[in-house]
């Protein structure tokens, strides 16, 4: 799509990249962790990254457990802390992760 301001008959360039980047930026699904907490003796609490998630704008999530071994498909990503926290001495809560805002073409360098 071109667009032609007063002061310039030329239309802009129509920029693909840019508009796939709105897009994505627009639909990308949360990243959230699913993090455990238990007592390793009384009084003393440890804890892990149980699971890694994607929670989608229509409720859905999918999860993943840290090892990669199992994954699930849940009506919300609030079913993970129910599924990581089934024993009766384990608390999980999710920990939600900043939305994107900066998607670019360019490879990321390794971590």
């Amino acid at each position: 799509m071109d667009t032609v301001s007063p002061q310039n008959a030329q239309p802009a360039p129509y920029d693909i990249d840019q508009e796939l980047c709105e897009l994505a930026l627009d639909n990308a699904p949360r990243i959230f962790a699913v993090t455990v907490q238990y007592d390793v003796a009384p009084g003393v609490p440890d804890g892990e990254i149980a699971a890694w998630g994607l929670a989608y704008s229509d409720g859905s999530a999918h999860v993943v457990t840290a090892d990669g071994r199992h994954r699930l498909s849940l009506k919300s990503p609030e079913r993970a802390t129910w599924w990581f926290g089934r024993l009766g001495n384990i608390t999980a809560r999710l920990l939600w992760f900043g939305a994107p805002s900066v998607p670019t073409f360019r490879p990321v360098g390794a971590a």
